[in-house]
């Protein structure tokens, strides 16, 4: 994960080195930037040092790097652009009056209104700063806009005084990193196999059946397995999305080989999430040579795929299955049916149809479904954060009767 440090001046600032290491000791890619105030306490030096990369501390360019030039003048798109969230401790009231004003004058401020990444933000200040009323009006704008806030602390300021406004431990400030990512080890004992993509069908060596399946919400879960600590194995149809770090992958392109996959990977697992479009259907006769192009009409012949989530929930054991719903009509009936028919422990069904929730959408509308006949409705949320609500789900069945958190027994099966 990449997350970019903004450090604004303030007595503070030497902190954020030790901020630095602990991101990097959670597993994290520290960018480092840094106001011009910042550099009168701690150098660009430390940093570099520190993360191995470059310190950005200008806007378009030193002149020691060759001045302004196109790639300094779009650097804080690029960088907006990859990083998984932006924490600026310390943050001074000038910076966060900056921010809540929607002044882009720096990089760090420019920064902030180019990414669409978390925000969190450690104020540290003189404590009657941190008290003014403007303060407090820009720190609840910041809030209202989903900036997380890691309050100051109290006790004794650089400038003698005793109040709040000392910027809070590292520790704290980290957690909430961590909070913002979606990180933490509340699935450090599951193993979780996550399907993902399409399958193709071949119809011949350059035609083949398949969907418009993207891929993304098997890979957001994979990505949010991971971040929670669990070993996650997505088996994965071919999709142009960049492999999840932390997670091990087994590329796959038809049904018979994710079928063969997940049965390789299912004895050591303790959950199956189907997040797959899986083909239904093949061509019982696949041609050998490309088939050409004639006058009338063309017959295909097709036949069933197997039917990967009854195969192997069949054999579950203790295992929580996990399927998925895509429907564009009778979402709730169809969830329901398949729920019953597949013998899941929970259905997570979407209406493609509906805006924000189709293929290839960075966001989701979900709606997930229990053995219990409840059901758990759900707005529409980017996928990683629909992710982390069927994983809390998951996890609550796991704890419920039946589903021990321990590694299920290796399961004998006939293939």
């Amino acid at each position: 994960m990449r997350v970019a440090l903004g450090v604004s001046g303030g007595v503070a600032a030497y902190k954020a080195a030790e901020l630095v290491r602990k991101l990097q000791q959670d597993g994290m890619e520290v960018q480092v930037i840094m106001t011009d105030g910042a550099q009168e306490f701690i150098t660009p030096l430390t940093f570099a040092a520190l993360t191995g990369q470059k310190v950005i501390t200008e806007m378009f360019g030193a002149e020691s790097d060759g001045g302004a030039n196109v790639e300094s003048a779009i650097e804080h798109i690029a960088v907006a652009q990859r990083i998984d969230l932006l924490v600026i401790a310390p943050a001074t009231a000038n910076t966060i009056a900056k921010m809540a004003r929607g002044i882009a004058d720096d990089f760090l401020t420019t920064l902030y209104l180019a990414t669409t990444a978390p925000v969190v933000v450690a104020p540290a200040m003189n404590v009657n700063m941190w008290e003014h009323a403007a303060t407090q009006e820009n720190v609840e704008t910041l809030r209202a806009r989903g900036v997380h806030i890691v309050p100051p602390e109290e006790g004794y300021l650089a400038c003698g005084m005793t109040g709040a406004g000392r910027l809070a431990s590292i520790d704290a400030i980290a957690s909430a990193v961590l909070s913002r990512l979606g990180v933490s080890h509340d699935l450090q004992e599951e193993t979780i196999i996550v399907t993902a993509g399409p399958t193709c069908e071949d119809l011949d060596p350059v035609r083949f059946l398949s969907n418009r399946s993207s891929g993304k919400m098997g890979y957001a879960l994979a990505t949010a397995a991971a971040r929670r600590g669990a070993n996650v194995i997505l088996i994965s149809g071919p999709t142009r999305l960049d492999p999840p770090q932390g997670v091990q992958i087994v590329s796959v392109r038809n049904t018979e080989q994710m079928h063969r996959a997940v049965l390789d990977n299912f004895t050591r697992a303790t959950s199956l999430i189907m997040a797959a479009a899986v083909a239904d259907y093949r061509p019982v006769a696949p041609q050998t040579k490309k088939m050409k192009r004639g006058n009338g009409r063309l017959s295909l012949e097709l036949e069933p795929t197997v039917d990967i989530l009854s195969d192997v929930a069949r054999g579950k054991a203790n295992r929580v299955i996990v399927g998925f719903a895509a429907e564009t009509e009778n979402v709730a009936a169809q969830a329901r049916a398949k729920l019953e028919s597949k013998d899941a422990d929970m259905i997570v069904a979407n209406d493609v149809t509906a805006e924000g929730a189709g293929f290839d959408h960075d966001t989701n509308i979900i709606t997930l479904y229990f053995r219990d006949g409840s059901e758990k409705a759900f707005e529409r949320m980017p996928k990683i954060d629909a992710a982390h609500r069927i994983l809390d789900q998951l996890r609550g069945l796991r704890k419920s009767a039946g589903h021990s958190l321990e590694q299920p027994a290796e399961t004998q099966r006939t293939r």
